[in-house]
């Protein structure tokens, strides 16, 4: 790699950002397991504080399994719009530095500050200077990767989480991957790491050893991904200008639903919400797919495009009947249904708030 082409790239990761909002606004809330999410039967964790993370509570987990984890634990609903607003205000420092931003979500985001405002040639004391910004600004941590490719940035920036600093500079790359598990490469989940173990990948230096044919057989198009960044390689740019690729609505139910025509009226108040986000963003799709979950958690999904856009409830909801007779909905009770448009009109619009926008709380 000449000198010419080496990128000087930060992740920015806030720590527990939505638990870590709630303690910071409410001080009776430092120092405990504090968790942003529905304690229902049906609630799922948003974020954990790290308090309760020592328990082995984490994000996507359902309430009641983190109850028994911690049966003291404290529940907080989430507040988007105030985790919206204190999002923004950090990203703006970033803009102090740089307009190559990459928002990932409403906590992370990639910077490439190679050629930056200020002028300064090192990205280390850069991120350390967004670092010490974003506490004295919102009260908040923040950990921060750095290296010359976003691969290494954001594995770098989950390094010595929390309030972590961790830099991978071009001469220690190669050791730093190949002693790395393979459950800690970005990019690799749970199944696709049980996948590697079950080939004896365990870390970055087994997975270097495989062809790339051997990657591609096992993993397809990912196998191509996973053979560079076992190298240390990775040539994606920060893009400021991501593209939406789908706007989605989704809502669990407090009970399963059996009835059909309820299904379908909260099919009608999922379309609503889901139009309501395309007119927010004044952005539609020509194709339409339905998701059911089960009360035995089966999952199905259904889609079909048509030629125009689709720009009311009644244009969605057309299409979602059609998708709903090719579904086994009677006799079956329905724990969730989504509803979300992809093949979207946006091509020059711009992805500025990347965050969920389809979670249900209860």
């Amino acid at each position: 790699m000449g000198t010419s082409e080496i990128r000087k790239i930060i992740h920015i990761d806030m720590d527990a950002f939505f638990a870590s909002v709630e303690q910071r606004d409410n001080p009776a809330l430092r120092g405990k397991p504090v968790v942003v999410g529905g304690s229902g039967d049906r609630g799922v964790i948003a974020a954990a504080s790290y308090e309760a993370r020592k328990y082995g509570i984490r994000s996507a987990m359902p309430s009641k399994i983190a109850l028994r984890k911690c049966p003291y634990l404290i529940f907080i609903r989430p507040d988007f719009k105030k985790y919206r607003d204190v999002s923004n205000q950090i990203r703006n420092i970033f803009f102090e530095y740089t307009d190559l931003v990459e928002p990932l979500s409403l906590d992370e985001a990639f910077l490439d500050v190679t050629e930056n405002k200020i002028n300064l040639p090192s990205a280390t004391l850069i991120a350390k200077q967004i670092k010490k910004k974003i506490k004295e600004q919102t009260g908040l941590t923040a950990s921060a990767g750095v290296s010359f490719n976003k691969f290494l940035a954001k594995i770098a920036s989950d390094y010595c989480k929390p309030d972590g600093f961790y830099a991978v500079t071009p001469d220690t790359a190669e050791d730093f991957v190949e002693k790395l598990p393979v459950e800690k490469f970005f990019g690799i989940g749970k199944v696709i790491a049980e996948k590697m173990h079950r080939l004896h990948i365990k870390n970055g230096y087994d997975l270097k050893q495989k062809s790339r044919r051997f990657l591609t057989a096992h993993f397809g198009k990912q196998g191509n991904y996973f053979y560079d960044i076992s190298r240390a390689e990775d040539k994606r740019k920060v893009n400021p200008y991501r593209l939406r690729k789908s706007i989605g609505a989704e809502r669990t139910f407090p009970e399963d639903i059996f009835n059909i025509e309820e299904i379908y009226d909260r099919t009608e108040q999922i379309a609503d919400k889901l139009i309501e986000r395309c007119n927010k963003t004044e952005t539609y799709g020509k194709t339409l797919t339905l998701k059911v979950k089960y009360s035995d958690f089966k999952q199905i999904t259904r889609s079909k495009t048509v030629k125009t856009e689709m720009k009311s409830t009644e244009e969605i909801m057309k299409i979602a009947e059609e998708l709903m007779k090719q579904t086994n909905l009677t006799g079956n009770s329905v724990r969730l249904i989504g509803l979300s448009v992809a093949n979207l009109d946006n091509k020059v619009k711009t992805e500025t708030e990347a965050f969920q926008l389809s979670f249900d709380f209860k």
